[in-house]
C-alpha cells in the first residue's frame, strides 16, 4: 500500500512538472503571437511548437510508464464547495476559477463522457453487438461500393476539368512589353522622338522662342513687304484692308 502511494505521489510530482512546463511554453507562444505578430517568422513559429509537442510527448510517456499507476481508477472528491468566491483557488488557477460551486464541479471533474453522449455510445455499441456478421459484411461492400462511385464520379469530373483547362486558348495578350519600354524612354528621355520645330538654345538669336507643338512656325520667307504684297505673291486679307480704310475714315475721336 505505502509502495503505491510513494508511486502515485512520485507520478503526480512528474506530471505537475511537466504540466508547468507545457504552460509555460503554451504562455510563451500565445505572448509573441500577441506582441510580435508584425514580425514573427515562421522558424521561430515551429520552433515555439516543436517545444509544446515535446512536452506533450514527455508526458504521454510519463503516463504510459508500467510503473505509472492507473489514474483513472482514482476517484477525486472536491474538500469543498462553495459558492463564494475562493481567493487561494483564484491564484492557483490564475484567475480562471474564482469558485468552486455546485454548478461547476460536474465539469471539472467528469471523469466520464456527458450522459447524453454516453448514452448515444452505449445505443450504438448494442445495435453493433446484434448485428450480424453477414449483414455487417453486406453494409460494408455496399459502402465500399457507393464510395468507389463517388470516387470515380470525382476522378472523372477532375480530368474532364484538366482536360478542358490544357484545351483552353490562353488569354488574348493585350499589350506589348518592346512597346512599353519603348513608350517609357520616349517619354521620360525623348528617345526616338524627331523635332520639326526651332527650339530655342543658349546662344541662339536674340527674340527666338519655342513655337507650341500644332501651331505652324511663320517663315521668314513669308514676310511681307512695304509694298502691301507678301513674296510669295498672295495679298493682304481683305477683312484686315476694309478694317483698316475704315479707321482712317472715320477716326477716333478723343
Amino acid at each position: 500500500m505505502q509502495r503505491e502511494e510513494k508511486q502515485l505521489e512520485m507520478t503526480l510530482e512528474a506530471v505537475m512538472n511537466r504540466l508547468n512546463d507545457l504552460k509555460i511554453s503554451i504562455g510563451a507562444m500565445v505572448h509573441k503571437l500577441e506582441t510580435e505578430y508584425e514580425t514573427i517568422n515562421w522558424p521561430t513559429f515551429l520552433d515555439n511548437f516543436a517545444l509544446i509537442s515535446s512536452h506533450l510527448t514527455g508526458l504521454s510517456k510519463i503516463l504510459s510508464k508500467e510503473m505509472c499507476p492507473l489514474l483513472r481508477n482514482r476517484t477525486v472528491l472536491p474538500l469543498m464547495v462553495s459558492p463564494e468566491r475562493d481567493e487561494l483557488l483564484v491564484n492557483l488557477t490564475q484567475g480562471r476559477v474564482p469558485v468552486f460551486s455546485h454548478d461547476i464541479v460536474p465539469d471539472y471533474l467528469r471523469t466520464k463522457p456527458d450522459p447524453m453522449a454516453e448514452q448515444k455510445m452505449i445505443q450504438n455499441e448494442q445495435k453493433a453487438a446484434n448485428l450480424s456478421t453477414e449483414t455487417a459484411v453486406k453494409q460494408v461492400t455496399q459502402y465500399n461500393k457507393v464510395v468507389s462511385h463517388v470516387l470515380e464520379m470525382v476522378s472523372k469530373a477532375r480530368e474532364e476539368w484538366e482536360i478542358e483547362a490544357s484545351s483552353r486558348p490562353g488569354i488574348q495578350q493585350t499589350s506589348s512589353m518592346a512597346d512599353t519600354h519603348t513608350l517609357a524612354a520616349a517619354v521620360g528621355n525623348g528617345k526616338g522622338l524627331k523635332v520639326g520645330i526651332p527650339m530655342s538654345v543658349p546662344g541662339g538669336v536674340p527674340g527666338s522662342m519655342m513655337v507650341p507643338p500644332g501651331i505652324r512656325a511663320p517663315s521668314p520667307m513669308s514676310s511681307v513687304s512695304p509694298g502691301g504684297v507678301n513674296q510669295l505673291g498672295k495679298a493682304p486679307s481683305a477683312i484686315k484692308t476694309n478694317i483698316k480704310s475704315a479707321m482712317q475714315v472715320h477716326p477716333f475721336s478723343r
